[in-house]
C-alpha cells in the first residue's frame, strides 16, 4: 500500500504544479503502477471507463459543432431582445449560461456568451469585470445538472450507473437537477442584489443569422436517446458513450460532405479536448492501481473515523471538504478519486452511497467558484477580460464568487440532506 500510495500523492503534486503537462504525467503514473506490478496487466483496460470517455468525446463533438452554427449566438440575441437594463440582462445572460452549461461544456459557454456581454459593456462605456464573472461563475453552477453537463456529471454517471434521467428523478425521488436549479434561483437572486445598481438602458442588438440547424438538431437527438436509453433494462455499459460518439460522426460525416473537404475533420478534431481524455484514461489506471492496493479502502475508513461513523457529519465533511478542495485543485482528478471512496464509506456504514455521491459532485463542481483558478471556466472569463484590456483582482472575484457559491451550495446541501437521508 505504502508505495503504491506515494506514486499516487507524487502524481497529484506534480499536476498541481506543471499543470500544462497533466495527462502526460496521469499516463506515466498509470505506465508506473502497471510496469511494477502494482496493478496487474490483465486488469488496466478494466480499470478504464471507456462509456466516459467516449461520452466526453462525442459530445465534444458535437458541441464545437453547434457553437460553429452559431445557434447558441442567436438565443443570446433573441434573450437580449426581452431586458431593459444592464442588471437584467446580467441577470438573463447568466441564467441562460447556466442553461447552456447544463448540456454544453462550461469554458465553450464562457467563449460563446462572454462577447455578447463585451459588446454590451462597450456600448454602455461601462466595466464589463463584474458581468463576465457572472457569466462564468453561472456556467459552473449548472455544470452538475445533467448527464451530458460536465465531466464531473458523466464521471458520477459512469460510476454510479446513472442513465440522463436519474438526475431528474432518481430512486423515486427528485434528482440533482433540482438541487441544482433550487441552488440557481437562490444564486440569481443574490445577483441581482449584487447588481442592483447596474441600470442603463439596454438596446437590441441585430440578431445572428443561423445557416445550418442540423448541429442543433444533433445536439437535441442527443438528448432525446440518452433519455430512450434510461428506459432500456439491461442495456450493454457502453451505450450512452456509443449515442454520443455516434452522433458526432454523423455530423462530421455531414461537415465533409457539405464543405467537400476532408480538412473538416481535422478541424472538428481540434476542438475536442483530448487534454481531458486522455488525463482521465490514465487517472482510471492509476485510481484502478491503488484501489488494486487497498489504499481506497484506506481512505475510506479514515474519513469514517473522521466522521465517527456517523452520517450527518460523513456527508457534511465529503461535501465542504470538496468545496474547498476544488477551489484549488481541478475536480476532475478530484471527482475521479473520491467516488472509489465515497462507495467505500457507504458500504462501510451500511448506508447507500447516493447522498455522499451527490454530496461529492456538488461540492466539487460548485467549489469551483470560490476562487478565480477553481475552474476552468472562471480562468477562460478572467483571460478573456486581460486580452481586452481589463485588470481583474482577486476581490472583484471574490466579491462575486464566494457568496454566489455558498448561496448554492447550501440550499443543494439542505436538499440532498432531506430528499436522500
Amino acid at each position: 500500500m505504502i508505495p503504491a500510495l506515494i506514486i499516487f500523492l507524487a502524481t497529484y503534486v506534480l499536476m498541481i504544479i506543471f499543470q500544462k503537462v497533466r495527462p502526460w504525467i496521469a499516463l506515466a503514473s498509470a505506465a508506473v503502477f502497471l510496469i511494477s506490478g502494482l496493478l496487474p496487466w490483465g486488469k488496466a483496460l478494466s480499470s478504464v471507463d471507456f462509456n466516459v470517455l467516449l461520452m466526453i468525446f462525442g459530445t465534444m463533438g458535437t458541441v464545437a459543432l453547434v457553437i460553429e452554427s452559431k445557434m447558441p449566438m442567436l438565443l443570446a440575441d433573441i434573450i437580449l431582445s426581452k431586458v431593459s437594463n444592464v442588471k437584467w440582462a446580467i441577470i438573463v445572460l447568466s441564467l441562460f449560461a447556466g442553461i447552456v452549461s447544463a448540456f454544453i461544456d462550461n469554458v465553450a459557454t464562457v467563449l460563446m456568451i462572454a462577447p455578447i456581454a463585451l459588446a454590451i459593456a462597450k456600448k454602455l462605456k461601462i466595466n464589463p469585470v463584474g458581468m463576465i464573472i457572472a457569466i462564468a461563475v453561472s456556467s459552473n453552477l449548472q455544470g452538475a445538472a445533467t448527464l451530458v453537463g460536465d465531466t464531473t456529471s458523466i464521471l458520477l454517471g459512469g460510476y454510479a450507473g446513472m442513465s440522463f434521467m436519474d438526475f431528474f428523478w432518481y430512486k423515486g425521488r427528485p434528482g440533482i437537477f433540482w438541487a441544482v436549479e433550487l441552488g440557481a434561483v437562490c444564486a440569481a437572486s443574490l445577483l441581482l442584489i449584487l447588481f442592483k445598481n447596474e441600470t442603463q438602458k439596454v438596446e437590441s442588438r441585430e440578431r445572428t443569422v443561423v445557416t445550418d440547424y442540423f448541429p442543433s438538431v444533433l445536439m437535441a437527438g442527443t438528448v432525446l436517446l440518452l433519455i430512450a436509453a434510461s428506459f432500456i433494462p439491461d442495456k450493454p455499459s457502453i451505450t450512452n458513450g456509443l449515442i454520443c460518439t455516434v452522433l458526432m460522426l454523423i455530423g462530421m460525416i455531414r461537415s465533409v460532405i457539405q464543405k467537400k473537404r476532408p480538412q473538416a475533420v481535422l478541424d472538428l478534431l481540434k476542438e475536442i479536448d483530448f487534454d481531458t481524455i486522455l488525463l482521465l484514461f490514465g487517472l482510471f489506471i492509476v485510481i484502478g492501481g491503488i484501489t488494486e492496493q487497498g489504499v481506497i479502502d484506506a481512505i475510506a475508513q479514515l474519513f469514517d473515523r473522521i466522521g465517527g461513523g456517523n452520517l450527518f457529519w460523513i456527508y457534511t465533511l465529503i461535501t465542504w471538504v470538496s468545496v474547498v478542495f476544488s477551489a484549488f485543485i481541478d475536480n476532475i482528478p478530484y471527482v475521479t478519486t473520491m467516488l472509489p471512496v465515497v462507495r467505500g464509506m457507504a458500504l462501510a456504514m451500511g448506508v447507500d452511497p447516493t447522498i455522499l455521491y451527490f454530496g461529492l459532485l456538488s461540492g466539487a463542481t460548485l467549489g469551483g467558484n470560490l476562487t478565480p483558478i477553481g475552474a476552468s471556466a472562471n480562468i477562460t472569463g478572467i483571460g478573456i477580460l486581460r486580452k481586452e484590456g481589463y485588470t481583474v483582482r482577486n476581490s472583484d472575484f471574490l466579491k462575486i464568487g464566494v457568496p454566489f457559491t455558498l448561496a448554492a451550495v447550501i440550499p443543494a446541501y439542505i436538499f440532498f440532506w432531506v430528499f436522500y437521508a
